[in-house]
């Protein structure tokens, strides 16, 4: 499904990504974890192109992200991205932030719009809160409501930036119980991502990078029992303990 190969950027003298390879097959759930600073997010940004990159490729469903003349907004739509501040449009209702990329990215009618964004706000536990702003909701909400609308465009895959990252520790798992149903249901994954406790229950792949670079990617158990480089192990012991 996606397939990323000798990646390298930079910005200005300072590499960010460092000659990264990595592949999530289809119904994948990757977690990618590591220190601040480490490329996490910049390299889940290059993916879908909303990051250039000036070395390596990248392939989503058979479609170069980088080669001239792909059409990143096709791209975008067909990859839902998740962010840690939740961007939804302030100005619009919870139902209006559901609707409005359908019918203007995909063609859906007002109605067709509507139908499927309701039923996956009620799927989020949130249909109560249809007519309401973004402003009401606590950020927990929001966060669901953003995955709500990520999963409106029917996307082949996932990418999750840090997406619990700005929340209450209490409004942590309302959000991680969402993704973990998407990845039980085969949603194909990548998650940007400090918890440790998701990344056992529900990663079956985990890549840990460092100073920009992939140090592992491994299956979760492999990691977790015991990762074979030292950076990784004394990341895990401070970070579980």
């Amino acid at each position: 499904m996606i397939d990323i190969s000798k990646l390298s950027k930079w910005y200005g003298q300072f590499q960010v990504l460092d000659d990264c390879s990595t592949s999530v097959a289809k119904g994948d759930v990757m977690v990618i974890c590591g220190p601040s600073g480490s490329g996490k997010s910049t390299l889940i940004k290059t993916v879908n192109g909303l990051e250039p990159f000036q070395q390596g490729s990248i392939t989503v469903d058979g479609v170069s992200v980088g080669a001239p003349g792909t059409d990143l907004p096709a791209l975008r739509a067909r990859i839902g991205m998740v962010f840690q501040n939740f961007e939804l449009f302030p100005h619009l209702s919870i139902r209006q932030n559901l609707t409005l990329a359908q019918v203007k990215v995909l063609g859906r009618t007002e109605e067709e719009a509507s139908v499927r964004g309701l039923k996956l706000l009620d799927r989020v536990g949130l249909l109560a809160q249809q007519d309401k702003y973004p402003n009401q909701l606590s950020g927990g909400q929001q966060q669901r409501v953003a995955i709500a609308r990520a999963l409106a465009m029917d996307p082949i895959a996932m990418l999750f930036d840090e997406p619990t990252s700005a929340l209450d520790p209490e409004m942590i798992n309302e959000v991680l119980d969402v993704m973990v149903g998407l990845a039980q249901e085969g949603m194909t994954m990548m998650v940007v991502t400090h918890e440790m406790g998701f990344a056992k229950k529900v990663a079956n792949r985990v890549v840990f990078m460092d100073q920009g670079r992939i140090l592992e990617d491994c299956a979760k158990e492999e990691f977790f029992g015991g990762a074979s480089s030292e950076r990784a192990r004394d990341f895990l012991a401070r970070i579980i303990h």
